[in-house]
């Protein structure tokens, strides 16, 4: 059920978009192709950090604790188990510049005090 409402937001998003160009081109009808691709290359970026943001929360990866105790994820660089440090928010920006709030699992390597937020 989560999997549709999501579909249904991406689908209105771009329904969004169309209709948001639509009046855009009217406003603007000297525009050249350079300005109407920028227009639009916006408006996606707003869509696809979105859509990015709400996957990645999806992921199984947010949550490493959700794993098997006896294998907690390892250090990259020296290769010791990560003590968990709970969820923390980690802040990004998409290629196109909109911020993103990832919340996801911590951990911290109790050999070289690397932290991270392991892939699982």
């Amino acid at each position: 059920m989560r999997q549709q409402a999501t579909e249904d937001g991406w689908h209105q998003f771009s329904a969004e978009i169309l209709s948001g160009m639509r009046e855009w081109r009217l406003q603007h009808p000297k525009a050249t192709l350079r300005e109407i691709e920028t227009e639009l290359d916006r408006r996606w970026y707003r869509v696809r950090a979105r859509m990015v943001e709400e996957m990645a929360l999806q992921s199984a990866a947010t949550s490493w604790q959700m794993g098997p105790p006896a294998e907690p994820p390892i250090c990259p660089h020296c290769a010791t188990p990560l003590e968990d440090r709970g969820i923390h928010h980690r802040h990004i920006q998409t290629q196109g510049g909109h911020d993103l709030d990832l919340a996801r699992s911590y951990g911290v390597c109790p050999t070289c005090h690397a932290g991270l937020f392991p892939p699982r």
